[in-house]
């Protein structure tokens, strides 16, 4: 299979090996084709940073039993317990973090995919907002079922008493569009509409505006803080 020329086939593929959906073969194979091919690198490391902030919402899971009984059948330990004595509390803390690891990883996924159930948020577009050093400060996603949109603020990010963050949806052309104020609280909610989600928007943005917000309807007062490609997933 030649996947050079198919952008929307590289774009899925990438997704689906950051989230550990794509296995087997399928994934081995992947990852000979990124060995060869610098721009499916680039391409699946730009997916590491649009979904791995998502895994800040989700807590830790305690796996099942079964996932215990499961690890020992396929590693024989039951059959070889005095060796699996030897190292036991080591390899017990071992697997239990590898599976809290992995269930929060799970976790992303169910919310890159809950479209599936009816009850569900239906978020279907991803920012994560960088500063000039590509930290990660913002993680936005939109629900178009209940026409909101959550914004994630992370731990490094401080904001003066007197001033506000002022989230702007960036399109091709034309003046940035004001989506709403980001409060310092840490996780902020806001109304969603065709202006954040239009096709010509590209990018979300960040600024510092004073109390109230700017007050140039064409666009930001202050500086840009922050910025991101707005994903459609």
């Amino acid at each position: 299979m030649n996947i050079r020329d198919n952008l929307p086939l590289r774009e899925k593929l990438a997704a689906e090996y950051v989230l550990g959906t794509l296995k087997g073969h399928a994934r081995r194979r992947f990852e000979g084709w990124m060995h060869n091919d610098a721009a499916l690198r680039r391409t699946t490391a730009e997916w590491q940073d649009r979904l791995m902030p998502m895994a800040e919402f989700s807590g830790a899971v305690k796996p099942r039993a079964q996932v215990w009984t499961g690890i020992e059948r396929r590693l024989n330990l039951k059959t070889e317990r005095s060796a699996w004595q030897l190292w036991g509390a080591e390899a017990v803390g071992f697997w239990r973090s590898l599976g809290l690891a992995s269930s929060a990883l799970a976790a992303v996924l169910v919310v890159v995919l809950a479209t599936r159930t009816l009850d569900a948020p239906a978020i279907d577009h991803v920012a994560t907002l960088t500063d000039a050093q590509s930290q990660t400060a913002l993680l936005v996603t939109a629900d178009t079922r209940r026409k909101t949109i959550a914004v994630r603020v992370m731990d490094n990010v401080a904001v003066a008493s007197d001033k506000v963050l002022e989230l702007w949806a960036i399109p091709k052309q034309g003046a940035p569009r004001s989506l709403g104020l980001v409060s310092k609280d840490k996780t902020v909610e806001l109304a969603l509409t065709d202006r954040a989600i239009g096709g010509d928007v590209v990018m979300l943005a960040i600024s510092l505006e004073p109390t109230g917000g700017s007050k140039d309807p064409n666009g930001p007062t202050g500086p840009v803080l922050y910025k991101g490609a707005w994903v459609r997933m």
